[in-house]
């Protein structure tokens, strides 16, 4: 939910610039067609985050899949699995996402973690181009090789990015000298109240579709074919993406009615990704450089205490008008705000906007790449609230840009009293795959056993 890169936080245990490596995002398929004092917190009444998190894996995803586009809707649109990039990260947001996080179990050994990671190339590799997990087809006896919810479904350019929690990397894989230098637990952060149970994790999955059952089906087959090595540890399903990360795109609207993410890094900004997004020839680990830094944070809002507020104090809260999405500086969405604008002795823009303190500009050029979704939960069965918010995802060539920016928002942002940091993890995502080439070799190196 931010303007320029969006707040999120990260609790307490658990894990934080330089030169570039080479230049430019993944190659995308053309998008397919998407379907179409006393603070105002108390005075509103505040809600509880006990049940946010527990119903986060598919609580919502009955009424969330059912909206999904068919085949017949659309010519199948698909983006490369192989590449210098991971797809999913500079690709032209999805509408849709379906994100995992699992622990390795612990009877699992090397060999069969690297085992899984080789299954899980070839199986992502040929979901993203729409067809089915291969295996033995027609074998009556097994199960079957694809769990089936997608057939005659376009992929919808699927997309499934995988990442490496700083938990993975102790003993039990031989893996403690391959530590990507900057993995390790976040501190912890200003107004931030993280369920360990929902966050963190040794890997995570992140599948984006533009039709919801498509996202699924990826992150369930992974699942299925991860049973007895990897143990599910949290899910959450996101129903509309939150920024945009094209010029191409429109950009959308949160959970509270605002644009969001208008300013979020251009992707086909070649030297802004390489600034800001990729990690870089200063990573002493050769195997990570090209990858990124996926930081995840779901982040409730308090949509009935919202929802009271005045529309001209949520459009102080965010620095913009809700109509048109301009900054209170400008008279179009794209305006640059004018930060030094006053009136009658004040800023117009005021000083705990979330536009002011998110903007690149306030923070000594610092950027992130936004992907971020909204989520919903249901109801909360003690209060009757709504459970919904966003869940933030956004990349960086170091987790210490997404510290810094959240160490001023947690302390100063005027959103903070609509909103709750509710889970959050970290992950390092490598670079993508040549033709041949397999997660297990990319993490493990040459010798994978």
């Amino acid at each position: 939910m931010t303007d320029s890169h969006d707040p999120a936080a990260r609790h307490a245990p658990a894990a934080v610039t330089g030169p570039a490596p080479r230049s430019g995002a993944e190659p995308a398929a053309p998008p397919a067609p998407a379907p179409s004092s006393v603070s105002r917190r108390r005075l509103l009444g505040t809600v509880g985050v006990s049940a946010a998190v527990a119903g986060a894996a598919l609580g919502a995803g009955g009424a969330v899949l059912a909206t999904g586009h068919r085949a017949e809707a659309a010519e199948p649109a698909t983006v490369p699995f192989h590449g210098a990039r991971q797809a999913g990260i500079a690709t032209p947001a999805q509408d849709r996402l379906c994100f995992a996080s699992f622990d390795v179990a612990a009877t699992t050994d090397r060999a069969a973690l690297a085992a899984l990671l080789r299954t899980w190339t070839a199986a992502a590799e040929a979901m993203t181009r729409g067809a089915g997990v291969p295996g033995h087809p027609g074998d009556l006896q097994s199960p079957p090789d694809d769990t089936g919810e997608a057939a005659g479904l376009t992929p919808g350019r699927l997309t499934i990015t995988v990442g490496y929690g700083p938990s993975l990397f102790d003993d039990r894989f031989g893996l403690k000298g391959r530590r990507p230098s900057a993995l390790k637990p976040l501190p912890y952060l200003p107004r931030e109240d993280l369920d360990a149970t929902a966050s963190d994790g040794d890997l995570c999955v992140q599948a984006c579709s533009d039709d919801p059952q498509v996202a699924f089906h990826a992150v369930r087959n992974l699942r299925r074919l991860a049973f007895g090595v990897l143990n599910p540890r949290w899910m959450e399903l996101g129903f509309g993406r939150t920024s945009s990360t094209s010029p191409s795109q429109a950009t959308p609207r949160n959970l509270m009615g605002f644009k969001d993410g208008t300013r979020n890094i251009d992707t086909t900004d070649a030297a802004l990704m390489d600034q800001h997004v990729w990690i870089g020839a200063e990573e002493p680990q050769r195997w990570i450089r090209g990858g990124s830094y996926l930081v995840s944070r779901k982040i409730r809002m308090l949509l009935e205490a919202w929802d009271r507020d005045s529309l001209g104090d949520q459009q102080q809260v965010f620095g913009r008008d809700k109509s048109s999405g301009a900054p209170l500086t400008g008279r179009a969405e794209r305006d640059t705000p004018d930060f030094t604008a006053k009136a009658d002795g004040t800023y117009v823009i005021a000083a705990d906007a979330h536009i002011r303190l998110a903007a690149h500009e306030n923070n000594k050029g610092l950027r992130i790449l936004r992907r971020g979704y909204s989520y919903t939960d249901g109801i909360d069965p003690v209060t009757g609230d709504l459970l919904g918010g966003l869940f933030f995802i956004a990349y960086m060539k170091d987790p210490g840009q997404f510290v810094t920016l959240q160490r001023v928002l947690g302390q100063h942002d005027k959103l903070n009293e609509y909103i709750e940091h509710v889970s959050g993890g970290l992950f390092a995502t490598p670079p993508g795959l040549a033709a041949g080439q397999d997660w297990a070799s990319q993490l493990f190196g040459s010798r994978t056993v």
